[in-house]
């Protein structure tokens, strides 16, 4: 790799669900401008997720305005832009024509309306199934195309299939598909349409899904340029083309900004906690699996990564919060003066059900095992020990991987919880204090596809276990808590 040029910036571009965030990083890796947009998911129907791609585009432009205005711009941290990079959502689908122009709304991995297909792809033989390798999801691309080829064939049968991210990317680089027909492994093996073990689509899951191999994406690494633009320099962000990478789905970019931070090693557990909650064990190797419980997808560059989804992470524990009329910090302090096991108290948090074998099918939320003693400070330290167990749960699910554990997201920036997770897994943890991962690791990609590795500074906090009073006090709740969970 090359030194990096003091004055170059390079800016990743991370497509979400229901927002865009632009973040530029400087050549020394830290961030010094960031703009965000918004636009709306549609629900056409009940269960439906649908967006107009170019809602994307819109929010793109806007963005670029913003950043263009912002004084960090024009100012002596940030120079012109040398390299972009995308991260954005997964599992969803465009459908466009040659010439970039999208046909329909795109289906977004929210959608449940391939629920009525999923039968059909259980059906797949055993070793077709076992080389998707992932959980049969309605959500998915290649349920979805299928429900797609039966209600809209007229639509599937001549036209392009993208992700949202490579879709967005090619408007960028203002080529038609022809030029840019590229997509990367990262979103590919979320799609099930990839054989995880040929490392190639999957003839018979794109037969099931009514589209051709000349339909979809050529994979290209995820640092690879494919293409560049022009829309930069018209905004004064650039001297003039500015080469454009391949890029990479949130997850697996979100990776690749914390492996720049060097925080995270070889075969590392990287706990991401917020909203919902996401256990990934690295450095694993693709095999064949029927029915797994977990996801298993490539990363950033040639490794792999299993990962296990919670849904009722920071969601379930927020609703217990606004239940109880007690803010984050107020709650924090109630919790902490309670002793560990809440005097009894448990918190099931599964409110909207679960998946991945960590709750019962059938799981829902409340609090079990009260008494005329219990109350608020009770109540809410089993929600906070029930955000703790769940992660526990999860990794058990995985296999209690004996890695680093490294933790990641909004939910461990307050010491207190951080305590609290590292007592109740009984392991060290490092908390990776990094704005913004996804839109960080999109940027890092860019930089590697010019040659230039960017190392991103974060601030690493490590967090370990209290003594054996509290560990014990706390496994007894949690048996507690499970058997609670298993009783229904």
């Amino acid at each position: 790799m090359s030194t990096p040029d003091r004055g170059a910036t390079y800016l990743g571009i991370d497509l979400g669900t229901s927002g865009l965030k632009l973040t530029l990083v400087g050549a020394g890796g830290s961030v010094v401008a960031e703009a965000e947009g918004a636009y709306d998911v549609q629900s056409p129907r009940p269960g439906w997720a649908e967006t107009d791609p170019l809602d994307w585009e819109r929010a793109l432009g806007l963005c670029l305005d913003r950043l263009a205005a912002s004084s960090a711009v024009v100012g002596p941290l940030a120079g012109p832009v040398a390299g972009v990079g995308f991260s954005g959502q997964m599992h969803g689908v465009v459908l466009s024509s040659p010439a970039g122009v999208p046909l329909r709304p795109a289906l977004l991995w929210p959608d449940r309306r391939a629920a009525s297909v999923i039968g059909r792809w259980q059906e797949l033989a055993p070793e077709v199934r076992g080389g998707l390798a992932n959980p049969l999801v309605p959500g998915m691309a290649g349920p979805l195309l299928t429900w797609l080829s039966e209600h809209e064939p007229a639509l599937v049968r001549d036209a392009v299939v993208a992700s949202p991210k490579d879709f967005l990317r090619r408007r960028l680089n203002g080529s038609d598909s022809s030029r840019d027909r590229f997509g990367d492994r990262s979103d590919a093996s979320a799609t099930l349409l990839w054989d995880l073990v040929a490392d190639d689509w999957s003839g018979p899951a794109l037969s099931l899904a009514g589209v051709r191999r000349e339909q979809l994406p050529v994979m290209a690494a995820s640092s690879s340029v494919v293409g560049a633009t022009a829309v930069l320099a018209s905004r004064g962000l650039a001297a003039g083309e500015v080469p454009v990478v391949t890029g990479a789905g949130d997850t697996a970019a979100a990776l690749a900004g914390l492996a720049a931070s060097g925080a995270v090693p070889e075969g590392a557990v990287v706990v991401n906690a917020g909203t919902g909650i996401q256990i990934l064990r690295t450095g694993v190797r693709p095999s064949a699996r029927v029915d797994p419980l977990t996801h298993l997808y490539c990363d950033a560059s040639v490794g792999w990564y299993e990962m296990l989804a919670i849904q009722n992470g920071g969601f379930a524990l927020t609703w217990a919060q606004r239940q109880l009329a007690s803010s984050w910090g107020s709650s924090v302090a109630l919790a902490a003066a309670v002793p560990p096991g809440s005097r009894g108290a448990l918190f099931l948090p599964f409110l909207t059900g679960e998946r991945g074998g960590v709750a019962p099918p059938g799981a829902t939320a409340g609090w079990r095992s009260l008494t005329t003693s219990t109350e608020r400070p009770e109540l809410l330290r089993a929600a906070f020990e029930a955000y703790a167990f769940t992660v526990r749960r999860g990794l058990e699910v995985l296999g209690s991987p004996e890695g680093p554990v490294v933790l990641s997201g909004g939910g461990g920036r307050d010491p207190w919880v951080r305590q609290l997770l590292a007592d109740v897994l009984g392991r060290s943890l490092s908390y990776v204090s990094l704005r913004s991962a996804s839109a960080v690791g999109a940027a890092v990609l860019a930089g590697r596809g010019v040659g230039v590795e960017l190392d991103v500074p974060a601030t690493v906090v490590r967090t370990d276990p209290s003594g054996p009073n509290v560990r014990d006090r706390l496994d007894e709740a949690y048996a507690r808590w499970v058997a609670e969970l298993q009783a229904g």
